[in-house]
C-alpha cells in the first residue's frame, strides 16, 4: 500500500459540519504586490461585507482568524483590538457578543513550532 500525504476532503467537511464550523474569507478581492504568499504584501481591495454575512448566520458566537491580514480587516471592521496570538477579545454585532480569537497561522512559513500551534487550537476548542 502507498501511504500519499493529501487531504481527504470529505471528512473535513463531515468533521466541520458535525463541530458547527464555517470558513470564509474576510477580502472578496485581494492584490499581490509582490510575487509570494506574505500577508505583507497582499492588499486588500474589497473586504468582505463581514457584519451582512453574520446576519445571515445568527446562531454564530465566535469569529476566528489564522493571518495577519484577516485579523486586521476584523479589528478593522468592528473598530477593536487586535487579540494576542491564541487570544481574543469581545465584540458586539448588532447587540450579540461575538468572541474573536486570532491565532497561528496554519502556515508551515509561520515559526511556531506544530506542537506549540496544536496546543493554541486545542484551548480555542
Amino acid at each position: 500500500m502507498i501511504c500519499e500525504k493529501r487531504f481527504d476532503e470529505a471528512a473535513i467537511r463531515q468533521f466541520c459540519t458535525e463541530a458547527g464550523l464555517a470558513f470564509y474569507d474576510t477580502a472578496c478581492e485581494v492584490r499581490r504586490l509582490k510575487d509570494n504568499a506574505s500577508d505583507a504584501f497582499l492588499e486588500v481591495v474589497t473586504p468582505t461585507d463581514i457584519p451582512a454575512l453574520l446576519q445571515k448566520i445568527p446562531l454564530c458566537t465566535t469569529l476566528v482568524t489564522t493571518g495577519q491580514k484577516a485579523t486586521e480587516v476584523i479589528a478593522s471592521t468592528f473598530n477593536c483590538p487586535i487579540p494576542s496570538v491564541g487570544g481574543n477579545t469581545q465584540i458586539t454585532i448588532d447587540g450579540r457578543p461575538i468572541a474573536f480569537y486570532r491565532m497561528p497561522s496554519t502556515s508551515r512559513a509561520y515559526p511556531l513550532p506544530l506542537n506549540k500551534k496544536a496546543a493554541a487550537y486545542q484551548q480555542l476548542f
